[in-house]
């Protein structure tokens, strides 16, 4: 595991890459995770041989290809606030193009896979949302692949938690196979609604042998290899997190913290 679970954008970096997580560089073994700003005119091709891959176009519009197949010109969102994206679904051993329409901000999720699935365009109407939490715990996610859905390892989600509230709370694990939990790796992609704010999450474990707390600026991303996660956003700056979760069994089942078992009734 790398020093820090805080991961800072590259923001000059080579081919518009702003973000690019391994499972070699996170001390991991199954999620990965980039992020790219790509210029209107701009390519990105790609294949990965072991892998499968959830492009997710957080801004502006593009065109996408797997494996020759077009998916046509996708994308409406100005930025991550403003309604559900489309996304791809690309099985390991495709070919990837994609070429910005506009100036535009895409995700790549990555995870193990052998490549049984077909390519499918993920539109917004197939994408569901809910309300999870009350009151200063409301958040707003929308499941672009979830559990439910067609995917090897992969699971992803967006969720919007408005300034001064909490989410991923009561603190939950996913870090071991025992009783009603499953082991997952995840990463949180972070943005911020304005410039300036900040969120805090925290990575902690029982015995407190992992014991983080980050203050999250826009585009930094977390890394949970384990524990629990939450997360707070400052009053007046709504907060957008990117989840990407992958490992031995593709279903979300965790573990709330002692002592927040009160909470799970309304959370």
């Amino acid at each position: 595991m790398s020093a820090s679970l805080l991961i800072k954008p590259e923001l000059s970096a080579a081919g518009g890459q702003v973000h690019r997580i391994t499972p070699q560089s996170a001390g991991w073994r199954y999620v990965g995770f980039e992020v790219f700003d790509l210029l209107i005119g701009q390519r990105l091709e790609r294949e990965l041989p072991d892998r499968e891959q959830c492009l997710v176009l957080l801004s502006g519009r593009a065109s996408v290809r797997v494996n020759g197949q077009a998916f046509g010109a996708i994308g409406t969102r100005r930025n991550p606030f403003d309604g559900k994206p489309f996304a791809v679904y690309a099985p390991a051993r495709s070919q990837v193009s994609v070429e910005a329409q506009t100036d535009c901000e895409l995700a790549v999720c990555s995870a193990p896979a052998e490549g049984r699935l077909p390519p499918r365009l993920i539109q917004p109407d197939d994408i569901g949302e809910e309300v999870r939490g009350e009151g200063t715990n409301t958040r707003y996610v929308r499941n672009l692949l979830p559990e439910g859905t067609a995917a090897e390892r992969l699971m992803v989600v967006e969720v919007l938690t408005p300034g001064g509230h909490w989410s991923s709370y009561p603190p939950h694990k996913h870090d071991c196979a025992q009783g009603a939990e499953t082991q997952l790796e995840e990463t949180y992609y972070h943005r911020l609604s304005r410039p300036g704010g900040f969120a805090f999450q925290r990575v902690y474990t029982d015995d407190r042998t992992l014991d983080e707390t980050m203050s999250v600026q826009d585009r930094d991303v977390v890394l949970v290899p384990r524990g629990y996660h939450p997360v707070s956003a400052a009053h007046g700056f709504d907060l957008y997190y990117l989840n990407v979760m992958a490992g031995p069994v593709r279903r979300w089942l965790v573990s709330t913290a002692p002592g927040y078992e009160f909470l799970t009734r309304r959370s």
